[in-house]
């Protein structure tokens, strides 16, 4: 496998650390910039990186996600993806809030979540631009997962993972929790 991939990740890490610790619409509160030296993550592997075709529903359910606040949103569930993760087979769900739109949304928790990573779980974007093979499958690559915005301040409200794509397996890949 090309390394291109996981300089790719070092890279889109670097340019993510350097906008949370100075760019004005960073989720880091302005009086933790200063003492910001950047975020945490699990060594890149992989082990934790998929291409998979998505089993797409025929008929795309509409449900409703609770938010941090207390708040609701809806989507559509759009499909499935199926891979082994250390030996067990997992399922994750994937979403669209608008059926127009191309890219997926797969929020998860796993056995990490609320040790090592954000308690209320992390996410995963596809877009199809960079997470789509030749032969149309999709790349779930969780060297990319990361938290959601509530993670580091509680004045954004985040859609929590539906209990779906609640793994039981832990996911040591991607973003850790942010102290």
């Amino acid at each position: 496998m090309s390394e291109d991939w996981r300089q790719a990740i070092e890279k889109q890490r670097a340019q993510k650390d350097e906008y949370f610790g100075n760019h004005p619409h960073s989720p880091i509160p302005p009086d933790e910039r200063d003492a910001f030296d950047g975020l945490e993550y699990f060594p890149v592997d992989e082990d934790y990186r998929f291409e998979l075709p998505l089993a797409e529903y025929d008929e795309k359910e509409r449900i409703t996600v609770g938010t941090s606040t207390d708040g609701e949103r809806e989507y559509l569930q759009w499909g499935e993806f199926r891979f082994p993760v250390d030996g067990e087979e997992v399922t994750l769900q994937a979403y669209k809030s608008d059926p127009d739109d191309d890219r997926l949304w797969v929020p998860f928790r796993d056995a990490t979540s609320g040790e090592e990573t954000y308690g209320a779980g992390r996410y995963l974007d596809l877009e199809p631009e960079s997470h789509r093979t030749p032969d149309g499958e999709w790349i779930l690559d969780f060297n990319e997962a990361y938290n959601p915005t509530c993670a580091y301040s509680d004045q954004y409200e985040c859609p929590l993972p539906p209990m779906d794509n609640w793994l039981e397996v832990p996911i040591e890949a991607g973003e850790k929790t942010y102290h």
